[in-house]
């Protein structure tokens, strides 16, 4: 499948859900996240199956835009979820938080563009406490946006029946800490399927954790961006739009409509 047009970049997705890079665009080699590193944030911690979960490819692009958006901090990725039930939950990354700014108490942003399949983007506040004060949930389609603001841990669920494939832009050079979700066995809430329906089920490792919340994605707007522009090629034609992703001195755009 040619997602070239979708992500801005000559990129193609095979039939092992790998990323196939072309007319020479330097190759990226994923990083796979298995089951069992998985396993210890999942609902069914026994789930025998996928073997590999989702890939990551990160600093992915042109080394001429790279270095350009280097210069302001900043990385491209790409992660593609398989669609495969892992113990009758939805596929998930690991979930992680972002440590604070140079500098600043407010933490590293993130933003988020669906290439392909349907995204529900679950994030909590606080991201290292036994029970957050709130819990919301972006689901987006493909071109959508999703920001991850300040202060908030998240984790991706592919919430379709194809494979999940994202783009996003991210300072560089921090480490992200997985350790909280590990701790309480992954998020607040898991995303389950039972007899073709979807449930949010609470995590008995968080204290009564607040209802999820829904939030409509971010607006194109909010960024200067026509609807469904890659987040590729916008970055590429000005990357300052995007500064507020590894600047704590400047504003983060509303998280969503």
């Amino acid at each position: 499948m040619d997602l070239s047009p979708a992500c801005g970049l000559p990129v193609s997705l095979e039939t092992d859900l790998r990323l196939l890079f072309t007319q020479g665009l330097p190759e990226v080699r994923p990083q796979p996240r298995t089951l069992e590193e998985l396993r210890p944030v999942l609902y069914n911690q026994t789930a025998p199956s996928p073997a590999i979960v989702y890939w990551m490819y990160r600093g992915a692009g042109w080394p001429a835009d790279a270095r350009r958006a280097g210069a302001l901090g900043l990385r491209y990725d790409l992660t593609v979820l398989t669609p495969e039930r892992v113990g009758g939950e939805y596929p998930k990354t690991f979930g992680h938080h972002h440590p604070p700014m140079p500098g600043s108490t407010r933490t590293y942003p993130e933003l988020y563009q669906v290439v392909l399949g349907t995204a529900h983007c679950l994030m909590q506040r606080p991201p290292d406490d036994g029970r957050p004060d709130e819990v919301v949930v972006v689901e987006a389609g493909p071109g959508q946006l999703i920001l991850i603001p300040p202060g908030y841990a998240h984790l991706t669920i592919n919430r379709g029946p194809d494979p999940l494939v994202l783009a996003n832009w991210v300072a560089e050079g921090f480490t992200a800490d997985y350790e909280a979700f590990r701790r309480r066995r992954g998020a607040a809430y898991y995303e389950v399927e039972h007899e073709g329906r979807a449930y949010f089920v609470p995590n008995g490792h968080y204290s009564d954790p607040p209802r999820p919340r829904l939030v409509e994605p971010l607006s194109p707007a909010h960024l200067g961006l026509e609807p469904g522009e890659p987040l590729y090629q916008a970055c590429r034609r000005d990357p300052e739009r995007l500064a507020f992703l590894s600047d704590p001195g400047r504003e983060v755009p509303p998280a969503g409509n």
